[in-house]
């Protein structure tokens, strides 16, 4: 197997992901920096991301009305998401803050698939699958 063919990309927090939880009694005896930085993890960021993530599970069912006056929000949702400028949070604050580069993220993503295209075209271009009629994706 031509393994060259492969592009893996892991979109995610930057935190490695580790199994266990978080004890109420021995997290309210913590200080900044165990909260910042514990067992390897990073406890804020895992109580923030899973937080969100079991907001998104709960409201789920409640928003999930496929009409067309809800999908056409969706696509003004979208749309206005990618002008906002780039931004990451604050490790120190927690708070949403914007990159100073100036991007959309409209103008990041189009970087970012304009890399994954060239990406794509050198592997084309070096692999003989590619050039003797193989898969297109």
């Amino acid at each position: 197997m031509d393994y060259g063919r492969f592009l893996v990309i892991s979109i995610g927090t930057g935190t490695a992901k580790v199994e266990m939880k978080y004890n109420a009694t021995s997290a309210a005896k913590w200080g900044v920096l165990c909260w910042l930085m514990h067992g390897g993890s990073s406890p804020i960021v895992d109580v923030f991301t899973q937080a969100s993530a079991d907001m998104v599970d709960f409201h789920n069912a409640s928003v999930d009305v496929s009409t067309r006056e809800n999908l056409e929000k969706l696509v003004k949702i979208g749309e206005s998401l990618l002008k906002k400028p780039v931004s990451r949070v604050n490790l120190e604050s927690g708070v949403t803050e914007p990159i100073d580069n100036g991007d959309t993220n409209e103008h990041a993503l189009k970087k970012f698939a304009k890399i994954l295209s060239d990406e794509r075209r050198l592997r084309q271009l070096k692999s003989p699958v590619w050039t003797k009629g193989g898969s297109d994706s």
